[in-house]
């Protein structure tokens, strides 16, 4: 059996991201699913790793090592962005996003109110969502999971290219 090779392993990340990325964009729009401010966050370093993965694998084999180190610090940025979303869900601290703290209306008019409401609210950020009910593991958790293994992933392949 053939070893992977580093550029089989970039082209194996970058779908890995893409179907995470991919699989989010689905549970808003067919599963109905509202992303809070702290998920829609979450969802930058994917794209950003699949513009890497996207640019490693078109780019001179020799572009691979830096593309993989760029791709490991954007998840570790995906596995701090989920970090922080735990810790609000679990009520360790409050959200660093404006959006997710409820406006203070006190003192306005119905009218005044009524204009400072979103066309389409939002999840609250500390509202868990869980996508196996029996596991309790909520989506932005998964999201830390993923985020550091595939940061492993990218740093164990560079690692390897700079020793061979």
């Amino acid at each position: 059996m053939q070893a992977l090779t580093p550029r089989a392993a970039l082209i194996a990340m970058t779908i890995v991201a893409a179907l995470i990325l991919g699989s989010a964009l689905a549970s808003e729009y067919w599963g109905g699913l509202v992303p809070c401010a702290l998920c829609l966050v979450e969802r930058w370093p994917y794209r950003i790793a699949v513009v890497l993965g996207i640019l490693g694998i078109v780019l001179p084999p020799r572009f691979t090592t830096p593309v993989l180190i760029l791709f490991c610090l954007t998840m570790i940025g995906g596995m701090v962005a989920g970090f922080v979303h735990v810790g609000v869900e679990m009520l360790w601290w409050p959200s660093p996003m404006p959006e997710c703290i409820a406006p203070n209306l006190a003192g306005k008019s119905i009218a005044e109110r009524l204009a400072a409401m979103p066309a389409r609210p939002s999840k609250p950020c500390d509202e868990p969502t869980f996508l196996i009910p029996f596991l309790p593991i909520s989506l932005a958790g998964m999201n830390m999971l993923a985020a550091t293994i595939l940061a492993v992933a990218a740093a164990a392949t560079a690692k390897f290219l700079r020793r061979g």
